[in-house]
């Protein structure tokens, strides 16, 4: 097997992986599909078991998407994925602001944000200015949004207007050009194969999101029908209690986020990316790293994003969400990556002084 990989061109080994990549998901879809099915005609599980499975099948629309894009992306060329994660962005960044009061005197920065920034940020990207784009939001475009806030003669509420305005750029629009600017990374020995470096951050940012899910819906679901606060009895019960039915770390922000569910999340995901070290420029230590470091980038700023959520008092960024751990907006669903990306690309950056 391996030696049929190795004689496969970089273009075919890519698109092996979407192959493979599109064949688990319908495999998956399929299943859920049914499943649905049966449940529809012949119910047999509670009312928390059913908000289970519609909350899978949003994870796994999501996923689709994604994986869509992204081979979209690498089908028709580096410049083209630019241009999709630019529309993108453009969402997320719109998400942002519609839930976020403005007034009148906002107009200019709105307008210098939308069509003036990121534009220009996803040009650097597609051209590859490296040492500009790092530093052209943190720099000169936190200058240049107070600059014009200023010349529309509002003062009331000058400061927290304008970081509203720099935080949703940062995260929506330099957070999310990173990723696309993965595809331009060049390594010796690694030509032609840096969509490898993009799925192996999503995937694995992915992967600690949804362990630290199933362990925090763990923790509010016993096996057992007893109260979730009852010590199950056996010489593990105790140990399993204590890790799985700790009280949130910041219950203010996030009622799922606690230590346990954030490590055992870390743990699995760093070493499931350690295991795909092979499609990436990584030996097995360095893709251990790799994936620490994106992991807890992405799963600290997911907690971040939740704190934003609750000081606007919205239960997730979509319009037509009902639920506070739902993700029926765009940016919910890019939340993680928005922070994973940019701290991963300039370490891997740094590291191989590319």
């Amino acid at each position: 097997m391996n030696e049929f990989l190795r004689s496969l061109t970089p273009t075919q080994q890519v698109a092996m992986l979407f192959f493979i990549v599109f064949g688990i998901l319908f495999v998956v879809s399929s299943a859920t599909f049914l499943l649905s099915l049966r449940e529809r005609r012949n119910p047999v599980h509670d009312e928390i078991w059913q908000r289970e499975l519609q909350h899978f099948r949003s994870l796994l629309s999501t996923s689709w998407l994604m994986a869509i894009i992204f081979w979209i992306g690498w089908a028709l060329g580096a410049t083209v994925a630019t241009v999709l994660f630019a529309l993108i962005s453009f969402f997320a960044l719109r998400e942002f602001i519609t839930l976020s009061p403005t007034r009148r005197g906002d107009h200019r920065s709105l307008i210098l944000a939308f069509f003036v920034v990121l534009p220009i940020q996803f040009w650097l990207v597609a051209t590859a200015h490296f040492d500009l784009f790092t530093v052209f939001i943190p720099v000169y475009v936190f200058l240049a949004i107070p600059v014009v806030s200023a010349l529309a003669d509002d003062p009331s509420h000058f400061l927290e207007r304008n970081a509203k305005l720099q935080w949703g750029i940062m995260v929506c629009v330099y957070g999310l050009s990173h990723v696309p600017a993965l595809l331009l990374l060049s390594f010796p020995r690694y030509e032609g194969k840096s969509a490898f470096l993009v799925f192996y951050l999503v995937v694995v940012v992915q992967t600690c999101m949804l362990v630290q899910h199933l362990v925090s819906r763990r923790k509010s679901m016993p096996a057992t029908g007893a109260p979730s606060n009852e010590i199950p009895k056996g010489l593990l019960g105790p140990l399993r209690h204590r890790l799985f039915m700790q009280p949130p770390f910041a219950p203010n922000v996030s009622r799922s986020f606690n230590w346990t569910s954030w490590a055992l999340g870390m743990v699995i995901a760093s070493l499931f990316g350690a295991l795909l070290s092979f499609i990436t420029p990584f030996k097995y230590g360095q893709a251990l790293a790799m994936s620490l470091i994106a992991c807890a980038a992405g799963s600290m700023g997911h907690l971040v994003m939740k704190a934003l959520k609750r000081d606007r008092g919205i239960p997730n960024w979509g319009q037509r969400g009902v639920g506070v751990t739902g993700a029926n907006g765009l940016l919910d669903r890019v939340d993680a990556l928005c922070f994973a990306a940019p701290v991963f690309f300039h370490a891997v950056r740094w590291y191989f002084n590319a």
